[in-house]
C-alpha cells in the first residue's frame, strides 16, 4: 500500500508538472490574448486539448491523491478531505468541459465549466481552513489559514471584476488566486512528505504517537 510520503511526492510532482505546462501554454498562445483581461480558461479554449487542459488534470490528480493520504494520517476521515475531493472533481470537470470562446455568448457547457471552476476556487481555501482548524498537519496551520484567507480575498476580487467591475484585470486576479491555491496544495503535500510513513497508532515509552516503544511485561 502506498505510504503517506508517496502520496505527497505524487502530489508535488503533479503540481510541478501543472505549473510547467501552464507556463508553456501561455507562451504558445495567440498574441491577441491578453493574460490581464482573459482567464486561464480563455487561454485553454483557444488550444482545446492542449497543455493547459493537461495542467488542470494534473492539478486534479494532485488534489485527489491528498485525500487518502490525509485519511491515513489519522486513520479516520477528516473534515478537510471532502473539500479537497470536491476541488479535484471541479478541476477535472473544468478540464473536460470547455468554456466558450472569448466574446461569444455563454452556452450550457460554458456555464458548467464556470460553476465547476467556482467549486474548485472555493473548496480549496475551505479545505485548508478546516485542516488548520483541526491541526491535522501540525506546523502547517498558520500557513494554511493565511493562504485560505488570501484565496477568499482574491476570489472576492474576481467576483467583483466579473460583475460590477466589467472584467477589469480579471485575468490577473484569477492567476494570483490560482497561484495561492496551488501554494496551499503544496503546503499540504510537503507536510505529508515530511511525515513520511509514520502512522498515529504506535505509541512510544512516553505515550507519544509515532514513536516505537516496549510494552512492560505482566507482573514486572
Amino acid at each position: 500500500m502506498p505510504t503517506t510520503r508517496n502520496h505527497g511526492l505524487v502530489a508535488l510532482g503533479a503540481i510541478a508538472l501543472a505549473a510547467l505546462l501552464t507556463v508553456i501554454g501561455h507562451l504558445e498562445v495567440n498574441d491577441d490574448l491578453n493574460p490581464w483581461s482573459l482567464t486561464v480558461s480563455d487561454f485553454a479554449v483557444s488550444d482545446r486539448g492542449g497543455v493547459i487542459d493537461v495542467a488542470m488534470v494534473a492539478l486534479a490528480v494532485a488534489a485527489a491523491v491528498l485525500v487518502p493520504a490525509l485519511r491515513r494520517v489519522r486513520r479516520s476521515r477528516t473534515v478537510g478531505e471532502l473539500p479537497l475531493a470536491a476541488a479535484a472533481g471541479g478541476l477535472l470537470l473544468a478540464a473536460v468541459v470547455p468554456t466558450n470562446e472569448p466574446g461569444l455568448p455563454m452556452d450550457a457547457a460554458a456555464y458548467l465549466h464556470r460553476y465547476a471552476s467556482v467549486v474548485t476556487f472555493m473548496a480549496l481555501p475551505v479545505g485548508g481552513w478546516l485542516l488548520a482548524r483541526r491541526d491535522v498537519l501540525p506546523g502547517t496551520a498558520p500557513w494554511l489559514r493565511a493562504l485560505a484567507l488570501v484565496s477568499l480575498a482574491l476570489a472576492g476580487a474576481m467576483i467583483w471584476s466579473a460583475y460590477p467591475g466589467d472584467r477589469l484585470l480579471i485575468g490577473l486576479a484569477e492567476r494570483l488566486l490560482i497561484l495561492v491555491e496551488v501554494g496551499l496544495l503544496a503546503v499540504v503535500a510537503t507536510a505529508l512528505v515530511r511525515r513520511g510513513g509514520r502512522g498515529p497508532g504506535s505509541a512510544g515509552p512516553a505515550g507519544r504517537p509515532g514513536e516505537p516503544g516496549l510494552t512492560p511485561a505482566r507482573g514486572a
